[in-house]
């Protein structure tokens, strides 16, 4: 039954239509052909940020015990071609963080604080986060090193954009353009630092808590032969992701169609390993434009034992967990660590517009059944109708500066724990140079 899923939703993929109004993703190309010229660029970006939690009306919000800070540095040089059709990237980045979090209860549960391995106050942490090299030859690009990641080449092993920094991984890349239309990819990922608070925590991908794999490989087919329609699918093989001797193949596809101010998106796929059951998604979403509003409808299920999520953040806050997921329903807590993602149907409402100097968000995400036993029956740890509401603005303050604020309130309806539900803001400013 899961295998004909499996086939259905694949087919799906590549007969249907579909688009996505969330924030666009790189695009998947190889890139511009460089003249024959040398010459170095140099950039960075400053940030400031800060986050706190009232663990669930327990504490108080801005307290010292309950709020997270940072300052961070990145600075870049880049040479597209320094010589013979080599290019180079070098990425330095460092973090001064300032906490006293030792007092909250269920840190990683309250996903307050994902980023971060502890409370210790004044810790410092730097590492290279992008160190690669590049060449091209003809409609073929390769590039090695400690490079990011995009959602929409790599939906389960990518660079997160909502903390200080973005992490970044150890790959080979392969991107080619030989066939009309199409965009070919091939990718072999190993560590990822994904613990962004202690920036040198380089470690490899895990699937399940205690399991870590070698080298990830990956393919990716995306074509645009249709107007207005985008098709990807994508193939991942890990070894030893689920134990030893145990692998794990991923299949994901993906259809986007936009035109004019109507939008649709399909997505679905299967994650597969020999002594569990099979895992398998699907998700789809409508978004229109309606005068100066953007909305959406976004709808996801999935079913097995195994997270639909970002293998390149899965070690941190625990094992086995992740932060963000490829789905449409993906929010900016999702009720504790993607609850969203694994054995759960999540619908979510989005609208935004440009106000205020700015642009205004708003999100409202629930749980329906969540295959969760009802609140004091024994089963899961969550109840059956989690929630999550977001309100988010970002403006630029400068020409150089953005900044962005989020409120979140989620509730889980635990069922051994009577609690209130969570209150959650963030803050970060941005200065480009």
């Amino acid at each position: 039954m899961k295998k004909t899923l499996l086939l259905s939703v694949v087919a799906s993929t590549m007969i249907m239509a579909g688009g996505d109004i969330a924030p666009v993703e790189p695009v998947v190309e190889a890139p511009a052909v460089v003249e024959n010229t040398s010459a170095w660029e140099f950039n960075g970006q400053a940030v400031a940020y800060t986050q706190t939690v009232d663990s669930h009306g327990t504490k108080d919000l801005f307290s010292e015990d309950t709020t997270y800070a940072a300052l961070g540095l990145q600075l870049r040089a880049i040479n597209k071609n320094l010589f013979a059709g080599f290019g180079v990237g070098l990425e330095v980045s460092a973090v001064q963080q300032s906490s006293t979090l030792t007092n909250i209860p269920d840190t990683a549960n309250n996903f307050a604080f994902p980023f971060i391995g502890g409370g210790d106050a004044q810790v410092s942490s730097a590492t290279i986060s992008q160190a690669y090299f590049t060449y091209g030859i003809g409609n073929t690009m390769i590039k090695v090193g400690r490079q990011t990641l995009p959602k929409s080449l790599s939906p389960f092993a990518y660079s997160e954009g909502w903390q200080m920094f973005k992490n970044t991984m150890e790959a080979a890349l392969v991107v080619n353009t030989d066939l009309p239309d199409t965009t070919l990819v091939y990718a072999a990922v190993g560590r990822t630092n994904s613990s962004i608070g202690n920036l040198d925590n380089w470690d490899r991908m895990d699937l399940t808590k205690g399991n870590t794999v070698g080298i990830i490989h990956m393919l990716t087919a995306q074509n645009k032969s249709v107007s207005n329609l985008t098709l990807t699918g994508t193939y991942y093989y890990a070894p030893d992701m689920v134990g030893e001797g145990n692998d794990a193949n991923i299949l994901w596809g993906d259809a986007k169609y936009k035109a004019s101010s109507f939008t649709f998106a399909v997505q679905g796929g299967q994650i597969t390993a020999d002594t569990l059951d099979d895992t398998t998604a699907f998700g789809a979403k409508v978004g229109a434009k309606l005068g100066m509003i953007n909305a959406s409808v976004a709808y996801s299920t999935v079913d097995g034992p195994l997270r639909i999520t970002n293998l390149a953040t899965i070690q941190h806050p625990s094992p086995g967990l992740g932060i963000k997921s490829p789905l449409y329903t993906q929010q900016v807590l999702n009720n504790i660590g993607n609850h969203q993602a694994q054995n759960s149907d999540w619908i979510k409402v989005a609208a935004s517009a440009k106000l205020l100097g700015g642009k205004i968000g708003v999100a409202y995400g629930q749980g329906m059944d969540n295959n969760s036993p009802e609140k004091g029956e024994t089963g899961s740890a969550f109840g059956p109708n989690p929630y999550e509401f977001d309100l988010t603005y970002k403006t630029k303050l400068t020409e150089n500066t953005t900044f962005f604020a989020a409120y979140v309130l989620t509730n889980r309806d635990r069922q051994t724990v009577d609690e209130d539900s969570n209150n959650f803001v963030r803050f970060w400013a941005r200065y480009n140079f």
